[in-house]
């Protein structure tokens, strides 16, 4: 090596001081006898006496050395290695680099202040080896140690140049024949022995026991790697296992598990992007390696992004449908008994404003029940043949009132300039109506500075299915409504989430989060499809799209005339309802408008009532949903007795859990939960007359 000379430095350095005063002593001794001529001693044995002094009184002088005398004699020791291919590097006994050669520079870079960090880029943990070569040095004065590295041998040499000072030397050199267990030449694998592997369309790669990327093929370094093969662990390509992915690595390697597939985020890729990661372990001329099939996974990973998103939307909608379902029941008795009461209190009596109160805010609590009912896609509605041209005409009205001075509201009908007038479509009124409000009203909130809302129509045919989002728009004749701002826009983030219900960004207490989670369900329910599109500080768009309707327009029969009032005892009425308190307010305002009443708690109790041939039942008003057998069921085992007795049904779910019934139930009609002591009596009466 051509350091030789710096080891034989290191050791004189390393000489006591002592030891180099006896030395130089034995060498003036030795050349006093050979000029004597005692004992024999030729010129020759006085030439290495004195040679022998000379280098003990230089070592002693070395050790005499200041600091800054070592540091001069270290730059002047670098400045000769400049040119050295090898990496030299100065430490101290704490290993901070205190000089390098250009060499080292190149190597490890600049950043690297100590030897821990130059090294910890080929070396797994290096800090044991180096405290253990620097400690061998201390005591020796020099130390050397060759491990293996993923592209071939790496040469450590470490020798005491002075007080705590060690002088390294780095470097690498490829392996001339088979390579160790472990690493592989960092080559693809056309250049180290997988030539049968380099162009199968599938993407490989091969780990070494310590994680290190050994090999991949070019459909892998394609995936992975930009079309280039680094250096890399595997932690490094990998991530979100929900642990270290090298963890996982380590069981396959010690055959704690047998491999398995796993899904994981790509962290070379400079997109977001997932791989399908299935590990085998298997063994190379004895040498224990992973291989590693790899499949892109960021398609599917999308898919399952979206569907889980769906998935929890239908959760969301079911939940609240449910609590829906039972507000409605409480609502119901509310507002019912506050009915009731309401009957003996006059306006003039003291409790009657407080009365007032219940009721309002009990009508309040239905419209917020409306509402999620309205996200849930189960609130009953009553489609008809509608000219949106028609119902935004009317409505502009009343959406100007809502928008405040500073902004401006247009009505543009784009279809009418190229004599393309907008078909009609089939909704409910005025559930459409409540959705403009919301998208308007939304609009209007997004420009606190002013601005303009337009509302546009227009007639569009799509000629092949549009994809949008998680939706499929099938190709066919639409309707479109757009709804455009030039406010604060919406932040992609929250996006995706504007539909989701109690989602709001607007500040406490400024919004219920309900508004266009409630035109979502409105439009669904309808048959059509809505969607957002947004950039911050510019605005947003709303699109619906509804399908066209062709069908004829519906004849309404008029409604029969009712009697106001019916005579006490002129009818029979069977009330089945598993809630009591409704059952309880019910049965009351039955009675007081003169109407026997029978009740039951559930169908079995009903079933058994009718069981008396001799009893004549006129209506029977029962919940759908109940525990045990539901309203439809037994009203059909009983109309067999009875086909003349009419039903009303009511219930906190919409109307189609009736009319998706293939069988149907005659001489029925539908009242919606909550509803009033007037609405209860009310559709009675018309059943009876």
């Amino acid at each position: 090596m051509p350091d030789l000379g710096l080891i034989s430095l290191a050791r004189w350095g390393h000489w006591p001081r002592s030891g180099s005063l006896a030395l130089a002593g034995i060498g003036l001794l030795l050349f006093g006898l050979s000029s004597a001529g005692w004992l024999g001693l030729g010129p020759g044995a006085g030439l290495i006496g004195l040679s022998l002094a000379f280098a003990a009184t230089a070592t002693f002088l070395l050790t005499l050395l200041d600091p800054s005398q070592t540091m001069a004699d270290e730059t002047r020791i670098f400045t000769l290695l400049a040119d050295d291919p090898a990496a030299w590097l100065s430490t101290d006994r704490d290993g901070h680099v205190i000089l390098r050669n250009p060499a080292a520079e190149a190597r490890f870079g600049a950043d690297a202040r100590t030897m821990l960090a130059a090294l910890s880029r080929s070396v797994l943990d290096p800090g044991p080896l180096l405290m253990r070569l620097q400690t061998q040095a201390a005591t020796d004065g020099f130390a050397r140690h060759d491990t293996r590295v993923h592209n071939g041998m790496l040469r450590l040499s470490v020798q005491r140049s002075g007080a705590e000072r060690y002088l390294w030397r780095i470097e690498d050199f490829r392996l001339p024949s088979a390579p160790p267990e472990d690493p592989m030449p960092d080559r693809p694998m056309h250049e180290s022995g997988g030539a049968d592997l380099e162009e199968v369309p599938v993407a490989l790669m091969t780990f070494g026991r310590d994680g290190v990327l050994r090999s991949a093929n070019r459909f892998a370094r394609d995936l992975m790697l930009q079309g280039e093969l680094r250096s890399l662990m595997f932690h490094d390509l990998f991530d979100g296992l929900g642990r270290p992915v090298s963890d996982w690595l380590a069981d396959v390697v010690a055959g704690r598990l047998p491999g398995g597939t796993e899904v994981l985020r790509s962290k070379t890729c400079p997109d977001e992007s997932f791989v399908q990661v299935t590990l085998h372990r298997f063994n190379d001329a004895g040498r224990t390696l992973v291989l590693a099939v790899l499949n892109d996974a960021t398609q599917l990973k999308t898919l399952e992004a979206q569907f889980v998103q769906s998935q929890k939307m239908q959760a969301i909608g079911q939940l609240a449908g449910g609590i829906a379902h039972d507000f409605n029941n409480l609502l119901t008795a509310i507002s019912g008994h506050c009915d009731l009461l309401l009957l003996r209190h006059a306006q003039e009596d003291q409790d009657f404003a407080d009365l007032e109160q219940i009721r309002q805010n009990a009508n309040r609590a239905a419209s917020l029940v409306g509402q999620l009912l309205a996200f849930s896609r189960k609130q009953t509605l009553k489609p008809e043949r509608i000219d949106l041209e028609e119902v935004l005409s009317d409505l502009t009205h009343l959406l100007s009132r809502l928008v405040v001075e500073k902004v401006g509201l247009t009505l543009v009908h784009l279809g009418q300039g190229a004599r393309r007038p907008l078909s009609p479509i089939r909704a409910d009124r005025r559930q459409l109506e409540q959705v403009l409000i919301n998208l308007v009203v939304n609009s209007r909130d997004a420009l606190p500075d002013g601005g303009n809302i337009v509302i546009e129509t227009e007639p569009v045919t799509l000629l092949a299915d549009l994809r949008r989002n998680r939706a499929l728009v099938p190709a066919g004749d639409y309707s479109v409504v757009r709804v455009t701002d030039e406010g604060t826009g919406i932040a992609p983030e929250n996006l995706e989430k504007i539909f989701e219900p109690f989602f709001t960004t607007k500040g406490v207490g400024e919004g219920t989060g309900l508004g266009l989670s409630m035109a979502y369900g409105i439009v669904k329910q309808s048959g059509g499809f809505i969607f957002a599109d947004s950039t911050p500080g510019e605005g947003t768009i709303f699109t619906l799209y509804f399908p066209t309707y062709d069908g004829e327009v519906p004849v309404v029969a008029p409604p029969p005339t009712r009697r106001k009032s019916v005579r006490q005892g002129a009818g029979v009425v069977l009330l089945v309802e598993d809630e009591a308190p409704v059952r309880a307010f019910a049965g009351r305002a039955l009675r007081l408008r003169g109407y026997t009443v029978l009740e039951a708690a559930n169908g079995e109790e009903a079933l058994k009532v009718l069981e008396d041939g001799s009893l004549e039942v006129d209506v029977f008003v029962t919940d759908v949903m109940m525990p045990g057998m539901d309203g439809p069921t037994w009203v059909r085992l009983a109309l067999k007795d009875r086909p003349q007795a009419r039903v009303v049904f009511v219930s906190g779910y919409p109307e189609d859990v009736l009319t998706n019934d293939p069988a149907g139930i005659p001489n029925s009609v539908f009242l919606p939960k909550p509803f009033s002591l007037t609405d209860l009596t009310t559709t009675v009466q018309g059943q009876v007359s």
